[in-house]
């Protein structure tokens, strides 16, 4: 008999070892799948959700608040002229191949980010650097061909990460970077996996395994979430199921703010869309309660301009695009244009699915009829965002503070007007914080008096989550599913 107790005392002990030790892995749930793995090389935003902070790092990088924080860099000064910042490099900094980390690695990544043939889907970022140079394995020197008190700011994106010359060829597949986690797998349309580095320069995390689960479909993601296959879902794709997760004990549901300007963004170069009257009627046109009910669930803060609304410098001109479909018929007129018939091109997600549908409706009460294209994540980015072959698209900008995008020609939306491109010059050399504000304003009303897009709402981070893990974020600062800080409660 005390033979048996003991058997059984000792089964159960190694029964609840095995569920402690189960509490250091975590499955995140993703609605879509990166199409590679280096944030150096590409747009989408899911790229970053697997790998920033996680994988890869850079000099500096965003907290949970927003705040630039140090990372590669452990701390910078700055000229008194603002043009050379010196950065002092962490020490013992290995890549995930061993290899170590320094000022060449850090020299080489800028360059390579800055240079004409650069791939870098945020090459802005870097566009005032002059000279990086080499001051001791430790110590690195950038400087500026003008002052751009916004630099630590850019060098937190996931686009200004540090990569190692001799493995960045493959790090699209096999993404070698110099943070907490190791990249073991990808398991192409199914799931990522990666491992804690032993040999990380900083705070060890919590987490031993985390495996990102991609899942499209919300009905797909409301399942995986309650049968416990995943145990978190930021950026979760079901909100009109986000009750059910309240009413359980077993889940806690948060519903953050985001970085994500969701628009209707138009072909600024494709006529009849060249002319401002007939982006105007669009964005009449538009009733955004409906959007935001119908497509969110009541999630989402209506916006007037691609500008976050928890932003300090934030200006409210919705009023000033409000739904009124009459005044959208009569700028139709004025514009000569009847009988439009727009291609509408809608990439996976769920609010670009659901609110494209809604969207057709209300610009077929007007009189425009649209052609919906459903694209995948890759077709999206190869015909649109690259090719510019479409009318018109929704899509959420969840990249920080993006507003400077507009003063890009070139990029997807073609606008890029002399007078924008100008003030965003200036505020790259503003330092004075009132007057960058009084200009940021200003750039909100020019896009807005321009009608470049149609502004829909703000993103919001609904997340559900196992309720027993802590240290995730409940808002998104940026594109990101920082993992470094997370563990699960005892």
């Amino acid at each position: 008999m005390l033979s048996h107790l003991k058997l059984t005392l000792a089964a159960l002990a190694l029964s609840a070892g095995t569920a402690m030790a189960a509490q250091d892995t975590i499955t995140i749930g993703m609605v879509l799948e990166p199409p590679n793995l280096d944030p150096t090389g590409g747009a989408a935003a899911a790229i970053d959700e697997v790998v920033y902070a996680n994988i890869f790092e850079g000099l500096t990088r965003f907290g949970a608040d927003g705040a630039v924080k140090p990372a590669l860099a452990k701390t910078w000064e700055v000229s008194t002229d603002g043009l050379v910042y010196t950065f002092h490099l962490q020490s013992g900094v290995t890549f995930h191949d061993g290899s170590a980390m320094d000022a060449e690695d850090v020299k080489f990544s800028l360059d390579r980010a800055r240079a004409e043939d650069s791939t870098n889907a945020q090459k802005a970022l870097f566009k005032d650097i002059a000279e990086v140079a080499i001051i001791d394995p430790l110590t690195v020197t950038v400087t500026l061909s003008a002052p751009n008190g916004s630099f630590p700011f850019n060098m937190a994106w996931g686009d200004a990460v540090i990569v190692a010359p001799e493995s960045v060829a493959t790090d699209a597949t096999d993404p070698i970077g110099t943070g907490p986690f190791k990249f073991t797998r990808w398991v192409q349309g199914d799931r990522v996996e990666m491992e804690s580095y032993p040999a990380y320069w900083g705070p060890k995390p919590a987490l031993t395994k985390a495996t990102f689960k991609f899942i499209s479909d919300p009905n797909a993601a409301f399942a995986a979430m309650m049968a416990g296959d995943v145990d978190a879902f930021p950026n979760y794709p079901a909100p009109e199921t986000l009750d059910l997760f309240r009413t359980d004990p077993r889940f806690a549901v948060s519903v953050g703010s985001t970085e994500g300007e969701t628009i209707l963004a138009m072909n600024n170069k494709q006529p009849p869309l060249d002319n401002v009257k007939v982006r105007q009627a669009i964005s009449h046109a538009i009733n955004r309660s409906d959007i935001i009910d119908g497509a969110m669930f009541g999630n989402g803060t209506p916006i007037g301009t691609h500008f976050a609304p928890h932003n300090p410098d934030y200006v409210d001109l919705t009023a000033q695009s409000a739904y009124d479909p009459e005044l959208s018929i009569k700028l139709l007129a004025e514009a000569g244009v009847s009988g439009l018939k727009l291609r509408l091109s809608l990439p996976p997600p769920t609010y670009a699915r659901r609110g494209g549908e809604i969207i057709a409706s209300q610009l077929r009460d007007v009189g425009i009829e649209t052609e919906i294209s459903n694209l995948e994540w890759a077709q999206w980015l190869e015909q649109v965002f690259k090719g510019k072959d479409f009318d018109l698209t929704i899509v959420s900008h969840t990249e920080p503070m993006d507003i400077n995008i507009y003063a890009r020609p070139d990029y997807y939306f073609q606008y890029g007007k002399p007078e924008f491109v100008a003030l965003m010059d200036q505020l790259t050399l503003t330092s004075d914080p009132a007057a960058r504000s009084e200009l940021l304003k200003g750039a909100q009303q020019m896009i807005a008096d321009d009608y470049v897009n149609a502004y829909l709402f703000q993103l919001a981070y609904t997340s559900v989550r196992n309720a027993k893990i802590k240290g995730m974020w409940e808002n998104a600062p940026t594109q990101a599913n920082d993992l470094t800080g997370v563990s699960w409660a005892d």
